[in-house]
Order: C-alpha cells, then structure tokens, then sequence
C-alpha cells in the first residue's frame, strides 16, 4: 500500500508489521519519532501482543532488550549520538550473548561539542562491537531492511543495527510501499529463539571465560560475520521474491560498467552522488558507483569485483579516524589491495554539512583529471582552520576550540545560526 510518511513513522509501521514482542526505549533526537510511534501503536492495539517499556537511559534500554531476548521474545529498540555511546558495554554485550536484537540507529553526530545533525561517527564506533550494520539509502530501503532485519538476525541469533541518516531520513515524508501484515507474515516467521532462559532449565549466561577460550570466543564471533556474508543477500533474494522489491544486499552497483573512477558510498548521500553521475555521464565521462549496504559484515570479496575494471576508487564517506583518516577508506583499502586501484578519501558531511551537485562536479572533475589527494575534506573552510591555528600558536592558553571558531564566524549560539565570517 502506498502512504505518504515520515520516514521515522514509516520505520514504526515497520516494526509493528515485524510482530515484536518487547520494545525498550528512551528518546534521544533524532531518532525519537520512531519509539514515539511504535508507543502510539502499542496503545492503539495496532501491535498486537507486545510489551512497551519507557526506561531511564539508552543504557537501560538495551539492557532490558537483553533480557527479553535472552527470555525469547523478539526484540527491538533505537538510539543515536551519545546515546549508543551510552550503551556501549551493553552494544558488546548483545553480541556476545548471541542475541537477535534489532536496533535503528538514527545517525547523528557526536560531540563535543554537541551536534544533532547527521553523520556517521556513532555507528562507526560500534563497528567492531559484533553486530551486523545495514545502511538505508532511501526511507523505503530503510523500511524494508528493519523487516529484513529481524530474519537476519534470527537465522544467524546475532543483533543487527539497521543506520538511516539522521533528519535526512528519519524526517523526511516521502513515499513508501508498506507491506501488508500478510506478505511479512509469510517472510518472517513466529520467533523461535536458539537459547531461552527459563526457570524449569536452569542456566548461566556471558560466564566469565578466561585466556585458556577468549581467543576462540571471538574467532567464533568473526565467523557469525562471515556467515552472514551469505545470509544477508539471501535474505534479500527472499525478500524480493515476495514483495518484489530489490532492497538490501551486500552492495549496490550503478553505471559501473565501462567506468574507470567509482564513487563508493554508503547511506542517503548515494542519491546525490547517483544524480551527479547521471549528469556526468550524459557527459561522456566514465564514472559510476557502489553502494556499500552492509558495513558489517564488510563484502571485501564483492567489493573487489565490482571495482576490478576500475583505475582508481574515491570513498565518499561522513565519518573518519582523527590522525589517521578514512573508516569506510580504510576497509577499502584493506579489500583492494594487491589490485593496483587507487583508493582516495574524501570525508564529507560531518556534523550535518550539507553535500550539493555543485561540490561533488568539482569533486568528481578533479578525480578523472587525476588531480584528487589521497585524502580531503570536500568544502573545508581552510580560512577558519589557518585561522584558528594561528590562535593557539599565538596564546599559551588558548581556550576551547568550538566557541573560538563560532565567535570567529559570528554564530549566534543560542539559535545555531550563522553569520558571515569576522575578520581574522
């Protein structure tokens, strides 16, 4: 059925639609439309059998979806920001319990200094935390993969973090195809837990295992990832055999053939980054993309041939390693080497900063004129950072970094609106 919704609330319908049984939350912006509407729809009668629990932190909340869990029942909660930061411990706990949890990750940046805009710093710190990550490009796909979601995660009883841009998404009204109840219930069957706590069979869980079995506890875990390296597209196959609908996967290859520079991407930012490849395209020249769906597990062997006529591969991505450089790079890198391709890494978006055709022409321009550094920021304001610099050069003590630029480009803090820059 076609609707018109706000993406959060398309999310929400979604997961009532998935039969969940335990919903754990607490609001953090900007993922607090989705827990708000799944409240509205557990009240209404509209979720069928399932228990809604309002806890005191994000940490709290996972914590109770670990429990429900662990007692079988299926599971599902959301976050962002600070408040996945929050949970950590909790984040690796999941996953080395075994538990099939699904979680949104609104992504949203992490300060300080405090940001709400969109990037994709906080699910990247959880990166090697064991659970399986899928990036939403479109509400739709964001959609479908929170159905996906939950078969993945109990066929392989591992948690699963379905990422959609903050805001971008997440408040969006756009429209979506929504399921019926009928066609998700013939995709995702009843919950049938591989491990279950129960008082008549008695028995400990995350026990304490010491040098003599660690290493292997992990290797196992590493192994849950390269399972699902086959299950994920699997899953998706399935999905589209019933809803008819290609969403999900490994990755997603655009006007790669024939192409000697690819834009590797992942998130809502591909759409931009498709339209300017159309443009340029239309223009003669060889360009094209891949959408990393699946971060984790990361598809290195799918990524390998889907670049392998390429002459260099430019990773456009809202996220980096301070003193070292690209996260989404990096995995890259590591997946193509020994192939001769080139990997730039080009950060862009932190913190919300938008990403328009206009800065992705140039950028793309200066890719196939083989100008492009190894590593850039796409729109750095060189002039506040010089001036900035010179600053802490000059004063001994130099005071906090944040106010000292938003009073050098006149930003008015108490509403977050900028000003033209002052004179340095």
């Amino acid at each position: 059925m076609l609707k018109q919704l706000e993406g959060s609330h398309a999310v929400a319908e979604a997961i009532a639609l998935c039969r969940p049984e335990v919903i754990c939350v607490y609001p953090i912006s900007p993922q607090t439309h989705i827990v708000e509407h799944c409240g509205e729809l557990v009240r209404k009668g509209e979720m069928g059998n399932c228990e809604y629990m309002n806890v005191e932190s994000e940490f709290a909340a996972l914590s109770a979806c670990i429990g429900s869990s662990a007692c079988g029942a299926r599971t599902y909660t959301a976050t962002a920001s600070q408040g996945l930061l929050y949970m950590a411990e909790a984040v690796y706990n999941a996953s080395g319990l075994g538990l099939p949890i699904v979680m949104t990750v609104a992504n949203r940046a992490i300060g300080a200094p405090i940001n709400i805009w969109n990037d994709h710093t906080d699910s990247m710190s959880m990166r090697d935390a064991g659970w399986i990550q899928l990036f939403a490009e479109t509400n739709q796909e964001a959609l479908d993969l929170h159905i996906q979601a939950f078969k993945i995660a109990e066929r392989l009883s591992q948690p699963v973090m379905v990422c959609m841009d903050g805001f971008i998404l997440t408040h969006a009204y756009e429209r979506v195809d929504m399921p019926t109840q009928e066609q998700v219930d013939q995709f995702l069957p009843p919950f049938q837990a591989q491990q279950v706590l129960d008082p008549v069979n008695p028995y400990s869980i995350g026990a304490m295992v010491g040098p003599e079995a660690f290493t292997e506890v992990r290797y196992l875990a590493h192994e849950k990832q390269l399972q699902a390296l086959d299950v994920i597209p699997e899953i998706a196959s399935e999905f589209k055999e019933i809803f008819g609908r290609d969403s999900g996967g490994l990755i997603r290859e655009y006007e790669t053939e024939g192409a000697d520079t690819i834009i590797v991407t992942l998130g809502s930012v591909a759409g931009t980054v498709k339209d300017t490849v159309d443009e340029m395209r239309a223009a003669g020249k060889k360009i094209g993309v891949v959408t990393v769906g699946s971060f984790r597990p990361f598809p290195s062997a799918q990524l390998r041939e889907a670049v392998k006529n390429a002459k260099q591969v430019v990773v456009l991505e809202k996220s980096f390693a301070l003193g070292f450089g690209g996260v989404v790079a990096n995995n890259i890198m590591m997946s193509l080497q020994g192939t001769g391709i080139h990997v730039h890494t080009v950060v862009a978006g932190l913190g919300g900063r938008p990403i328009t055709m206009p800065s992705l022409h140039k950028l793309f321009e200066k890719a196939l004129a083989d100008e492009l550094e190894d590593m850039q920021f796409l729109d750095l304001q060189w002039d506040i950072v010089n001036a900035e610099l010179a600053r802490q050069r000059a004063q001994i003590n130099s005071g906090p970094v944040a106010e000292s630029i938003l009073k050098n480009i006149q930003v008015d803090t108490a509403y977050g609106g900028a000003a033209s820059h002052a004179a340095t």
